[in-house]
């Protein structure tokens, strides 16, 4: 009797666990798109295929009304944000650079001195994630399993790869744009895998880089887009103009700003999966890809452009191509899937004002001229300010302690100075935000966005339709619908069909996913876990 009670013990333990890994998701795989805002979903769905973003958003669930909930909105504070459920105040990440006030110099997001390069000669490797103050999502499911699964992050960006995965994983790799290699950081090896090393001896970036980028359709089809050739769009310098065919003569960097980047992107996932074998057992690994070259798309010809549409388009197959091969590779309904963007993008200000609407390009040369100047009539020709950044005024603190100057007087007269000047809509002393008269919504944001230790002094926030950036192209950054609004779908294991016009955060996808592999969620997570029903 004794044998049968423990017989049956073992059975119904070997049963529980069984069901419990077929629950769970085999492999997770996070797609983060670079600049993918929401509309694009719908502009370009005639001509989509079946199985790429259509079928995502018709068999997954998806979050209809997903925005970004503090500024600026950024690639490096946004992919932390989406891997670690949690803003820029508690990550750490308030931008792509920042000033140190410590280090009196600037300094990037991803950067780590104290490593080597792994696969190139030069500094293209030293990155890490230090920088990030909190855990990831990935980092969670490692801990939760003991480290006997795997975590990796490839992106063509640095920080598009090592902030998702996180402090230990397993590995991350970037697109080193001097040599066409994908490499990595001491941080997480010693030598490239032999599988990454036979993947750079494919050379496809050359292969791409000798190819002429062509629209996927007749030109004649692109209706949603403006004509080929705008006043207000940029192009590399390689182009004498913004039309199609463009040509890249073998520089194998230029490949970034054109649908090759995405596609050299999925070919490098396929190999990561298929070296690393990821998903071939029941506890969970997680591979968090970054697609980076609509953003470099984006910001030479607009979010109205040919170029941009075509990206899309070609991206569409992409993604297609990377649900059949999960299929494959891993196993239908034995993986979960959810993508988004880490931030949208503004139209360029000439194509706003061709079709009447505002927006300009903001002066930042006359906003640092007329700040310096109040300060050097108040208080005397010193070093007041340390740096204008990221929409933020750094001021220089030192100095007005060493002349017992209150920062306070400081900050009280630059405030009408700026609101004073064209493009700013409002300015605020991020040391007291209490007497800041804006709507709450915008105020959180702000709040949300700044770290005490690495933000600046002010903010100051754009009128919609302003920008930072040149006269041509266009840039993101803002706290605006088109900045903020961005795609998230979840699809795969335990996911419904369904979708929510909610407003769900950006920092709520770490919890759901959390959630899902019943696993603790990020250390910093403020979000909450999207409730997914029909």
């Amino acid at each position: 009797m004794v044998k049968f009670i423990r017989l049956i013990l073992i059975f119904s333990a070997f049963y529980l666990s069984t069901t419990s890994a077929q629950n769970k998701p085999k492999l997770v795989v996070g797609i983060v798109i670079d600049q993918m805002r929401y509309d694009y979903l719908y502009r370009y769905e005639n001509k989509y295929g079946k199985g790429g973003f259509k079928k995502l958003m018709q068999e997954g669930f998806h979050c209809k009304n997903n925005h970004y909930n503090y500024v600026p909105t950024y690639t490096g504070p946004g992919h932390a944000s989406i891997y670690t459920g949690t803003v820029p105040a508690i990550h750490g990440i308030i931008a792509n650079d920042w000033f140190d006030r410590k280090k009196d110099a600037f300094i990037y997001c991803a950067e780590d001195k104290s490593v080597k390069s792994v696969g190139t000669d030069n500094n293209a490797g030293l990155m890490s994630p230090k920088n990030m103050l909190t855990s990831s999502i990935c980092d969670q499911l490692r801990i939760h399993y003991n480290f006997f699964n795997k975590t990796i992050g490839i992106a063509i960006k640095d920080r598009g790869a090592i902030l998702p995965a996180g402090h230990s994983a397993n590995a991350a790799y970037w697109y080193d744009a001097l040599t066409g290699k994908w490499i990595s950081s001491s941080y997480y090896m010693d030598s490239l895998p032999i599988w990454v090393q036979g993947f750079n001896q494919l050379s496809l970036p050359t292969k791409y880089a000798n190819t002429l980028w062509q629209t996927l359709l007749p030109i004649e089809q692109y209706k949603e887009s403006t004509t080929d050739n705008n006043v207000w769009e940029d192009h590399p310098k390689i182009d004498t103009a913004p039309v199609f065919p463009h040509k890249f003569k073998g520089d194998i960097g230029l490949i970034r700003a054109s649908p090759f980047g995405n596609t050299l992107t999925k070919e490098f996932a396929f190999a990561t999966i298929k070296g690393e074998k990821l998903g071939k057992d029941s506890i969970p690994d997680f591979l968090a890809i970054s697609f980076s070259s609509p953003d470099y798309v984006g910001h030479l010809y607009g979010p109205n452009s040919i170029e941009s549409e075509d990206t899309y388009l070609r991206l569409d197959k992409d993604i297609e191509e990377i649900l059949q091969f999960l299929d494959r590779e891993v196993g239908k309904n034995q993986y979960l899937v959810f993508l988004t963007a880490d931030h949208g993008v503004a139209d360029i200000p000439g194509y706003s004002n061709h079709i009447k609407l505002p927006g300009k390009v903001l002066n930042i040369k006359a906003i640092d001229t007329a700040v310096k100047q109040v300060l050097t009539r108040e208080f005397g020709n010193e070093n007041w300010v340390s740096a204008i950044d990221n929409d933020q005024i750094f001021l220089n603190r030192n100095m007005f302690k060493s002349k017992n100057i209150e920062l306070k007087k400081a900050v009280d007269i630059i405030l009408p100075i700026l609101l004073d000047q064209p493009g700013i809509q409002f300015a605020v002393n991020l040391q007291n935000m209490d007497k800041t008269t804006m709507p709450t919504l915008f105020k959180e944001k702000i709040i949300n966005g700044c770290n005490q230790k690495r933000s600046g002094d002010i903010q100051y926030i754009t009128e919609p339709g302003w920008i930072t950036h040149g006269m041509r192209g266009t840039t993101h950054g803002s706290s605006w619908n088109y900045d903020t609004h961005v795609p998230l779908i979840f699809y795969g294991t335990q996911i419904k069909k369904g979708e929510t016009t909610e407003r769900t955060s950006i920092t709520d996808i770490a919890p759901t996913i959390a959630n899902q592999l019943n696993i603790l969620a990020p250390n910093g997570c403020i979000g909450n876990i999207i409730k997914m029903s029909k």
